[in-house]
């Protein structure tokens, strides 16, 4: 059975990074640095990956991976 992905693009920034803290140097070595910033409150992680040009799913996939651990 596949295993559902704990976070997905649909999640706001902040969200992930309050219920997961293991997230914030992933999100930070993909070059998301707003982690913190006002626009993390409100931002999907789509929203963000678009804006900067991020590979969305490498992203995500990165993400999981890290709260699997």
């Amino acid at each position: 059975m596949k295993k559902l992905p704990v976070v997905t693009k649909e999640m706001l920034i902040s969200e992930v990074v309050i219920k997961h803290p293991q997230t914030a140097p992933i999100f930070l070595e993909h070059g998301l640095h707003c982690i913190g910033c006002a626009f993390a409150k409100e931002e999907t992680i789509a929203e963000a990956a678009k804006v900067h040009q991020i590979d969305l799913d490498e992203l995500i996939t990165s993400l999981n991976k890290a709260i699997e651990k």
